[in-house]
C-alpha cells in the first residue's frame, strides 16, 4: 500500500498543479479585461494516516487539493479617457446593474446611453442609481439612469433675489405712475420669464417714504400686459421695506402681487427676495442695506427659464449625472449608486464581468459614492485589471515546477513497481 499510496499523492499534485495552472491562465487571460479581479489559488493538505490514532505524530500525508479560489479585490488602475460615460471607483465597492438573472454587481465602468436613453453596460444591462425630482435634487429613490428627454421644459419665474443697497441719504419722494423714473429714489430692469418661456422686462422702482422707511413697485410696460397699451407702465407687485437705524433690513411687506403678462397664463406670483431680514432671524449681512451711500444694485438672480434642447451631458467626481441645455441651464438628473459588501470574497461570478450577491457575501448596501466606506466615482475614467503580469508569470513558473516534481513522484514510484513485479522472475 505504501508504494501504491505515493501514487494517487502524485496524482493529487498533478491535479492540484494542472487547477493552478486554469487560475494562473485565467488571470493572465483577463489582464487586459475593464475592473477584472484576480484570483489566487489556495492549497490544502489531504486527510493524513497516522500510526497512533488520534494521538497524533507519526503520520503520512495523503496529498494535496485545491481547497479555496480566493478572488483579490485589490484596486485596479485608473486610466482617464476621453468617453464622458466611462467611470472608474476609486475604493471599495461596485456599481449596480439590472441583468437577466437579477441585480448584479460590477466593476467594470465602460458604460453608454442605449437608443431609449438608459445608461448600459457594453451589455445592455441598465445601470442603477439615484434620481432627481423635479427641481434637480438628487432623491434617495433608486431607479435606472436614464435622460428622460432632451428638451427642458420652459419654467415661470417664481423668485427674483436681489442684494442692493438703497441710499439713507435720500429724500422721501411720492411717486407718480405717471411719470415713474423722475419720481422714484432708484429704479433698475430685470428680466424675467412667463409660463411659456417668453422673456420680460421687469422695473424696480423705489420710494423712500420715511426715515428708514421704503417702498418698492415692480412695473412692466404695457407692450407685455394684459389690456394695456405700449409705452404705458402698469404696476403688477408693490411692497414695503422697512430698516433699522444700522441699516439693516428689519421687515419686508407684500401688498400686492399678480403678473399678467399678455399672452401667458394670468395671476403669475413673483416673489422678491430681498434677503432674510432680522424678523426672520437674519443678521442683516446677507440682505440689502440702507447705507448712507449711492443706491447701487450690485446683484439679482430670478429662477426661470425658456425652453431648451440637451447641448451635452456630464458626470462629476460624485457620480452625478448632469445635462447642460443650449438656454443656459444645467440640471442634475441622476447620481451612480454604489453597492457595498461585508465580504467581498463571498460574491460569485456571473461572467460577463459581473458578480452577484451570496449569502456569504451578505446583502449589497446601495448608497451614494464616498459614504460610509464607499469609494469615489472618478468620471472619464475606467479601472483596468488588477492582474500583475510579472507576478503572473513567475506564479506559472512556480505551478510548472511543482508538475514536474509530481511526475517525478509518479515515474519514480512506477520504477520501484516495476522492481517489484521483476522479484516473480
Amino acid at each position: 500500500m505504501g508504494v501504491l499510496g505515493s501514487f494517487n499523492i502524485g496524482v493529487s499534485g498533478l491535479r492540484a498543479s494542472g487547477d493552478s495552472m486554469n487560475v494562473i491562465g485565467d488571470n493572465i487571460a483577463n489582464a487586459g479585461t475593464f475592473g477584472f479581479k484576480g484570483s489566487r489559488a489556495e492549497f490544502q493538505d489531504m486527510l493524513s494516516r497516522s500510526f497512533k490514532g488520534i494521538d497524533g505524530g507519526d503520520q503520512i500525508g495523503s496529498g494535496t487539493k485545491l481547497a479555496h479560489v480566493t478572488p483579490k479585490f485589490t484596486q485596479g488602475t485608473v486610466s482617464r479617457t476621453d468617453n464622458i460615460t466611462d467611470l472608474a471607483l476609486d475604493g471599495a465597492g461596485f456599481f449596480a446593474v439590472k441583468s437577466p438573472w437579477g441585480e448584479a454587481y460590477t466593476r467594470d465602468g465602460a458604460f453608454r446611453f442605449d437608443k431609449e436613453g438608459h445608461l448600459v453596460t457594453g451589455d445592455g444591462y441598465r445601470v442603477q442609481g439615484f434620481s432627481a425630482d423635479a427641481n434637480g435634487k438628487i432623491t434617495s429613490k433608486k431607479s435606472d439612469i436614464k435622460l428622460a428627454t432632451t428638451t427642458l421644459p420652459a419654467k415661470a419665474t417664481e423668485e427674483v433675489t436681489v442684494l442692493m443697497n438703497l441710499d439713507s441719504r435720500e429724500i422721501a419722494t411720492q411717486f407718480n405712475a405717471e411719470n415713474p423714473l423722475d419720481s422714484s429714489n432708484f429704479n433698475s430692469s430685470i428680466t424675467v420669464f412667463d409660463n411659456t418661456g417668453t422673456q420680460r422686462v421687469v422695473n424696480l422702482h423705489f420710494n423712500k417714504t420715511a426715515d428708514n422707511a421704503w417702498e418698492y413697485r415692480a412695473l412692466v410696460d404695457g407692450a407685455d400686459a394684459e389690456g394695456a397699451e405700449a409705452g404705458q407702465l402698469i404696476e403688477m407687485a408693490s411692497g414695503k421695506l422697512q430698516f433699522n437705524s444700522k441699516g439693516q433690513l428689519q421687515e419686508v411687506v407684500e401688498n400686492t402681487n399678480s403678473f399678467n403678462f399678455k399672452g401667458a397664463e394670468q395671476g403669475q406670483k413673483i416673489k422678491f427676495n430681498f434677503g432674510k431680514t432680522i424678523a426672520d432671524g437674519g443678521d442683516g449681512l446677507d440682505a440689502i442695506t440702507q447705507y448712507g451711500s449711492k443706491s447701487s444694485l450690485a446683484r439679482h438672480t430670478q429662477d426661470g427659464h425658456s425652453a431648451g434642447s440637451l447641448g451635452s451631458m456630464s458626470f462629476n467626481d460624485d457620480g452625478i449625472l448632469s445635462a447642460s441645455y443650449d438656454n443656459g441651464v444645467t440640471k442634475e438628473l441622476a447620481q451612480i449608486a454604489v453597492a457595498r459588501f461585508d465580504n467581498n470574497e463571498g460574491l460569485f461570478k456571473m461572467g460577463r464581468n459581473l458578480f452577484k450577491e451570496t449569502l456569504n457575501s451578505g446583502q449589497a448596501a446601495l448608497g451614494k459614492p464616498g459614504l460610509d466606506g464607499r469609494g469615489n466615482v472618478l468620471s472619464k475614467s475606467i479601472e483596468l485589471s488588477n492582474v500583475d503580469i510579472a507576478d503572473e508569470f513567475i506564479n506559472l513558473m512556480n505551478a510548472q515546477r511543482n508538475f514536474q516534481a509530481n511526475t517525478k513522484t509518479i515515474s519514480t514510484t512506477d520504477q520501484m513497481l516495476q522492481e517489484i513485479i521483476g522479484i516473480k522472475r
